[in-house]
């Protein structure tokens, strides 16, 4: 089984760039991306049940692991959602396949949304994480566009070992997200 390109990057190059950057005295200092969470809630499936098992199927296509149904916590009437309903679809990628997927993210799905300028840099949780929202799946080239029902969006997050906003943004603009300027 090959390695990953990001992931011979990162240990070649990116790695070298961060302990460089911010002084670190050992390599086991550096940030290293952890595990990246896909999380698609579907608000209409309170109604149609099929949506959820449809958002499984597409998370599961675009990443290549079985995705998993989420189920509501607290049954709240006003929305008519009941305590342990499936309202959404989630994932958690590690290893190879989180590279694979990033890779692919970064090169092929991001370009093809509309009016791309970049991501935003406002995603940051203040523990080093990134969270990017999508607007549509369509973007994915494993999503058939004449199959979709109903174009939905999804969350991303990057969770890693950095301890502060700027480490996480240093690692991730070194492994390819392509971050907005800072001065626009």
């Amino acid at each position: 089984m090959t390695t990953p390109r990001l992931k011979t990057k990162y240990f070649e190059t990116v790695r070298e760039e961060l302990m460089n950057k911010f002084q670190y005295k050992s390599s086991m200092q550096v940030p290293k991306l952890l595990k990246i969470c896909l999380n698609k809630g579907i608000g209409e499936a309170v109604a149609d049940k099929k949506l959820v098992d449809i958002g499984v199927e597409e998370l599961t296509m675009i990443t290549g692991q079985k995705a998993v149904p989420t189920m509501s916590k607290i049954a709240i009437s006003n929305f008519k959602l009941r305590e342990k309903m499936p309202i959404g679809a989630k994932l958690t990628l590690r290893g190879n396949i989180m590279y694979e997927f990033l890779d692919r993210l970064v090169a092929v799905a991001l370009p093809r949304e509309r009016d791309f300028k970049g991501i935003n840099d406002k995603g940051f949780d203040g523990r080093g994480n990134y969270t990017l929202g999508l607007k549509e799946q369509i973007i994915f080239p494993e999503i058939s566009i004449d199959k979709v029902k109903k174009i939905t969006g999804m969350d991303i997050t990057f969770v890693t070992t950095a301890e502060t906003d700027e480490e996480s943004y240093a690692l991730l603009k070194a492994l390819g997200l392509p971050f907005k300027n800072k001065n626009n």
